[in-house]
């Protein structure tokens, strides 16, 4: 009895883990929206031209999704440019953005 409870407590814990919802402080913000799109595109300036394209697609496929107010599946495409393009996630939230004009 004991030696079962011991096995199945620990399986049960992870199972429902696994099925709890994401709180809504640790979705992506709005600002994540805004800064991360010009932060990849100034990182995509020295990246190979190849990445560079495949990069921008994806950016632009997830500022359509924050357009939409889907920032969960923005981010998703955001992560995927910045592995494109060999570049952290967490050193661009840091980065200054530049822009053409400053």
């Amino acid at each position: 009895m004991v030696t079962r409870f011991l096995v199945a407590a620990p399986l049960a814990v992870a199972f429902a883990a696994a099925f709890i919802a994401v709180p809504a402080f640790a979705a992506p913000s709005q600002t994540m929206c805004d800064t991360t799109p010009a932060a990849l595109r100034s990182a995509a300036t020295t990246a190979p031209a190849v990445a560079q394209q495949r990069a921008s697609i994806l950016i632009s496929t997830g500022e359509h999704l924050c357009a939409d107010q889907a920032r969960g599946e923005a981010a998703k495409k955001f992560a995927a440019a910045a592995r494109i393009l060999g570049v952290d996630m967490a050193s661009l939230a840091t980065a200054p953005v530049v822009t053409a004009g400053q």
